[in-house]
């Protein structure tokens, strides 16, 4: 029963409350920070369980008078009401009883990378990288570019930036994979239209806590920062490579002129696709969790197709078509087709609750 499941919940949301307010945690950082978080994350469900009980109660109580003369007509009506409220009380506690990814609340690192099509999948890094930035200015979010690698013709062959804002993983988590693309390219003099792809991949910022990494696991390189010539960083051996030996899992950085700066954007990267695979490697020994999720972030995996000839954008994973490309890619308002996919993984979650 759904009481049987709240219960347990509104006791564990009071203990922290009187926790909170001993002298033993306050002075534990640590022990605060928390609890804290805890209770902020079950602090929805706790309230809205309270007040699922108090609706529960009140509709024992009208039952009880229903054969009451003066007072059952009265009963009646609101029992009607209550059971309304109840209703529609439930099906917000479903939703809000879906287990919540620790992750939703964090910034994140976004990665896109050129893959097929050359110098047009280069192209497109840019122009999808533009419409994520526009999305975050919506959001109220930061995005900080971290490490880009330009072409010869306008795009990236790589571009890592890290987008601040609360919420940015909930909402942007999906994104990972291949995104396919299919228009007549700025460098196609014959009209022609070319399929291309890039892959994203999205991240999310952990903290030191999160990711604890061994000093001897770890192989530092520094070298002679590349780059379009006449740079000053090309004057230094201020680029940085560091390589996690046990995974394999390496990352150069070099857009700064500081050696230090380097090394510390590459370490936090490092962290975040360590954390990464991680979870991936969790995944994958969970094949149901794995299938029942909305996108795995695996960059094989083809997601997305753009066809800027029929103003077309189609999200393989749940079958979403919509004909507004231009007006997404120009606007930024890419809720368009992440709130269906929210709210597909959303319906997904419920069916499988067991409550």
């Amino acid at each position: 029963m759904l009481s049987d499941t709240l219960a347990p919940i509104i006791a564990r949301y009071d203990e922290i409350t009187t926790k909170l307010a001993s002298p033993e945690i306050t002075s534990d950082v640590r022990q605060l920070t928390a609890l804290s978080r805890e209770q902020s994350s079950i602090q929805e469900i706790a309230h809205n369980a309270k007040e699922y009980f108090t609706i529960l109660e009140s509709i024992k109580d009208n039952k009880s008078l229903l054969e009451d003369k003066e007072l059952g007509e009265l009963a009646k009506e609101e029992l009607k009401i209550l059971e309304s409220k109840k209703q529609a009380l439930e099906e917000c506690i479903k939703v809000l009883l879906i287990p919540k990814d620790p992750n939703d609340e964090k910034n994140i690192y976004l990665e896109l990378r050129a893959g097929t099509g050359g110098d047009e999948a280069g192209i497109f890094v840019g122009d999808l990288f533009k419409a994520y930035c526009r999305y975050a200015d919506l959001k109220g979010w930061k995005v900080e570019i971290i490490s880009s690698n330009e072409n010869d013709v306008g795009g990236y062959k790589e571009i890592i930036a890290l987008i601040k804002g609360g919420g940015a993983f909930s909402k942007l988590k999906y994104e990972g994979g291949t995104h396919r693309v299919q228009r007549v390219p700025q460098t196609e003099s014959q009209g022609r239209i070319h399929t291309s792809a890039i892959t994203v991949a999205i991240m999310p910022e952990v903290d030191d806590v999160e990711v604890v990494l061994n000093p001897n696991d770890l192989r530092i390189e520094v070298f002679r920062a590349g780059g379009h010539g006449g740079q000053c960083v090309n004057t230094t051996d201020s680029a940085v490579r560091i390589t996690h030996i046990p995974t394999g899992i390496s990352v150069s950085m070099q857009d700064e002129k500081s050696q230090h700066k380097n090394k510390d954007k590459a370490m936090k990267i490092l962290k975040a696709r360590i954390y990464e695979a991680q979870i991936e490697e969790q995944m994958a020994q969970n094949s149901q969790a794995r299938k029942d999720q909305v996108g795995s972030g695996d960059r094989s995996e083809r997601i997305r197709t753009y066809n800027y000839p029929q103003n077309r954008l189609t999200d393989h994973r749940i079958g979403v078509t919509l004909y507004s490309l231009e007006e997404i890619m120009l606007s930024g308002n890419l809720d368009m087709i992440i709130d269906p996919l929210i709210a597909n993984a959303k319906a997904e979650a419920i069916g499988t609750q067991e409550i």
